[in-house]
């Protein structure tokens, strides 16, 4: 049986939330099961719900009008999505599926803003999470629109990197990333084969290693300094 205080407890979100609002949190969520690339919620609907990824992977994308989708990121187990709950009444600006078999813990939105009320010490964390994202987020426009392929990839992975850890910064060791070479050209607007031989020659350096259906990036920090060394 899934031990909901657990998930909770284990996401970013909720890390400067004492014990006693979990615990207080736990009886007000609902637990949902997904199969792979079942729709955990479309565009346009109500935000409603903070979901936090118990197990598998959610990927966030948008579909065109000629029902093409573009992935624009997957999240691993211990993240959330939902983050307009944070502005009642917001719609959901992207859709949800699961990219993996998953299940998602999902907390009203209306009772995570009052518990935030009740235990105002939580503040400093979310506020700390969501500045993170938007910093991510802000970081890859620029450098969509300034950088050249390698550095593309390259940050586009050390930022899949860090929300796979949930923002965790002093995590150290080997990142595993569930996304296929087709998955990044995607994400990314750019052909399969750029991407290819942009990953390859990652892998060339050590950087990276690629498996069947995902890429581990072996060390972020040394990924880092090769970016920084590398004329784009």
């Amino acid at each position: 049986m899934l031990n909901v205080i657990e998930v909770l407890r284990a996401c970013p979100l909720f890390q400067g939330f004492p014990d006693a609002a979990i615990v207080e949190a736990a009886p007000h969520v609902r637990v949902r099961r997904f199969d792979k690339n079942e729709p955990v919620y479309e565009k346009g609907e109500p935000q409603v719900w903070l979901c936090v990824i118990a197990s598998g992977m959610v990927r966030i994308h948008s579909v065109n009008a000629q029902g093409q989708e573009a992935m624009l990121i997957v999240l691993d187990q211990g993240a959330w999505v939902g983050d307009a709950v944070f502005a009642p009444g917001a719609e959901r600006v992207y859709g949800a599926t699961a990219h993996t078999a998953a299940e998602i813990v999902e907390l009203p939105g209306d009772f995570f803003r009052a518990l935030m009320a009740r235990y105002p010490e939580g503040y400093p964390v979310v506020l700390d999470c969501i500045s993170r994202r938007l910093w991510s987020a802000m970081t890859l426009i620029e450098e969509d629109a300034l950088r050249g392929t390698l550095t593309r990839i390259g940050r586009r992975l050390l930022f899949l990197c860090d929300m796979q850890r949930g923002g965790q910064r002093d995590a150290t060791g080997p990142v595993r990333v569930a996304l296929t070479r087709e998955h990044i050209a995607s994400m990314m607007g750019m052909t399969r084969q750029g991407v290819h031989k942009t990953l390859k020659r990652f892998e060339t350096e050590g950087l990276i290693e690629l498996g069947y259906g995902f890429i581990t990036v072996k060390d972020e920090q040394r990924l880092t300094d090769f970016l920084a060394s590398s004329p784009d």
